[in-house]
């Protein structure tokens, strides 16, 4: 018995779709928090499962929450000791934010080894490293990881060997209330990283440089919750323009950040959409057939997304030639592959690389989300298939996507969700 996604293809979508709040800055946000007195509130939150996770740890670190409407209200309420609950900790891999808030708040933090989608090696050691460099001892034991500061971190000057967006983070969540000055060098400069460096700074941090390669911190000695808005979710924003692609018809994509998304919009406009931006909005149109674009690359920001890459491969399985989407971030990214060709699509997996000779059309299958983004791509990929489509591992999707078929639904697709 399980779950499943019922859809139906072949039908066009039309309408439009308002994006929620990022999950890639919800979590790190929430981390966050617990370094701060009094209450802080997020608007626009997503019910996502990811988010629920994150709940739980934050309980096990003395904090209380509150569901108002849509935002949610997070105060840290009672002393708790920094070890993070197994459970949640090892099903996502933003378990890892909470290591610098734990450490300011209880002089030190346990947890296994973070999970999440199994997209290749993830290290943690840049995290790790840079903390050390402020003054943290690391342990390792088996699974085990203990991470203590019991006088606290000191500033420090930190290059990053490569721009990881949740070493960023981490650092940043560390040096706000870090004795001195804290300099990273090789930051990331994703929108996500900008978020929640807005977010800190309205709690009373300084922080200078959040976007660009270079982050210069002060620390100060407290932070006061503060109330703010998470952007939008680009890859939310980049699958909805996939479907739009894959399916035909049009969306048109409301609340979302077009510069962000302009990596995805230029490679569909290669493809044959009509991309037709407005403010805080953008509606992607597919008329005919789309062609091949040839071979495309993720990268940093701000290069394409290499969330966003298994959504646009979907939408370009039946475009008329060639195309290969190239991931330089993660070794796995396409496991959907096994799916796509289940449903009549001509794909290869070559090093990180998918190769795809367009199919004029695809057909029904029963096909399984291996991680999250891939399972978003194969609902997209179904809507251009003709019959019943049953795409399984929900939980996967749900980690990323509130209510995918309900929104997908309201553009007119055909896609539910079942139970066996």
């Amino acid at each position: 018995m399980g779950e499943y996604l019922l859809v139906r293809g072949g039908r066009p979508l039309e309408g439009a779709a308002r994006v929620p709040a990022a999950k890639n800055s919800v979590l790190p946000l929430l981390a966050a928090a617990l370094l701060c007195e009094g209450e802080s509130f997020f608007t626009q939150v997503p019910r996502l499962a990811d988010v629920q996770q994150s709940l739980v740890i934050l309980s096990a670190l003395g904090c209380e929450y509150q569901w108002r409407g849509r935002g949610l209200a997070v105060r840290r309420c009672a002393e708790a000791p920094g070890v993070l609950p197994e459970g949640p900790a090892r099903a996502m891999r933003s378990s890892v934010f909470y290591l610098a808030p734990a450490i300011h708040r209880c002089g030190r933090v346990r947890m296994p080894m973070p999970g999440g989608c199994k997209l290749g090696p993830r290290p943690i050691d840049i995290h790790l490293d840079g903390l050390d460099k402020m003054g943290a001892r690391v342990d390792w034991r088996g699974e085990t990881l203990t991470v203590s500061a019991p006088w606290g971190l000191t500033g420090a000057d930190y290059t990053l060997r490569l721009p990881s967006v949740g070493a960023t983070e981490t650092l940043l969540m560390a040096a706000v209330l870090a004795k001195g000055e804290t300099v990273l060098r090789g930051a990331a400069m994703e929108p996500e990283v900008v978020d929640l460096a807005a977010f800190l700074q309205r709690c009373g941090a300084r922080i200078e440089g959040a976007g660009s390669p270079m982050i210069r911190v002060q620390g100060v000695r407290e932070l006061r919750g503060a109330v703010h808005t998470p952007i939008p979710d680009r890859i939310v924003a980049a699958t909805l323009a996939a479907a739009a692609a894959s399916a035909g018809g049009w969306v048109r994509i409301q609340n979302c950040q077009l510069e962000a998304l302009a990596p995805t919009l230029e490679i569909l406009r290669r493809a044959g959409c009509r991309v037709e931006p407005a403010a805080n909005a953008v509606t992607v149109r597919r008329v005919g057939w789309l062609r091949g674009v040839g071979r495309v690359y993720t990268g940093v920001y701000p290069a394409f997304s290499t969330d966003a890459a298994p959504v646009v491969a979907a939408a370009l399985l039946t475009a008329a030639g060639r195309s290969a989407v190239e991931d330089t971030v993660f070794e796995n990214r396409f496991a959907c592959a096994e799916g796509f060709n289940a449903l009549g699509a001509k794909t290869a997996r070559a090093g990180r690389a998918l190769e795809i000779e367009g199919v004029r059309a695809l057909g029904p299958a029963r096909v399984e989300a291996k991680d999250l983004r891939g399972g978003a791509a194969l609902v997209v990929a179904a809507l251009a298939a003709q019959g019943e489509t049953k795409v399984y591992g929900v939980e996967h999707i749900r980690r990323g996507y509130g209510d995918l078929a309900g929104t997908l639904a309201n553009l007119g697709a055909q896609v539910r969700l079942c139970q066996e």
